[in-house]
């Protein structure tokens, strides 16, 4: 499954069209799309580093969604939430 965004563009393209392109094309258009990692691990890796960051904006609902939709069972969501609680602080988790 290739990973298309066009938030950036949509958002910002006009003001600002070097982040709309970072955005985009390089953030998702290139490292969502490296098939080194699949999107599941992907996945997971980028809700962990969003709640050890305590970043709980729509970002993280976003990317909560976006597991789900990739293979991330609730159960798993669950664990891994519980797991980086330890690593992150209890606040953040």
């Amino acid at each position: 499954m290739t990973i298309k965004q066009t938030a950036g563009r949509d958002q910002l393209g006009e003001f600002a069209p070097e982040f709309a392109h970072f955005n985009d094309d390089v953030l998702f258009g290139e490292n969502w799309n490296n098939s080194d990692i699949d999107l599941k691990t992907r996945c997971i890796i980028t809700v962990v580093a969003l709640m050890a960051s305590g970043i709980t904006d729509s970002s993280l609902k976003f990317h909560l969604q976006n597991a789900k939709a990739n293979g991330v069972s609730k159960e798993e969501i669950a664990a891994v939430i519980t797991h980086v609680a330890f690593y992150a602080g209890w606040p953040k988790g």
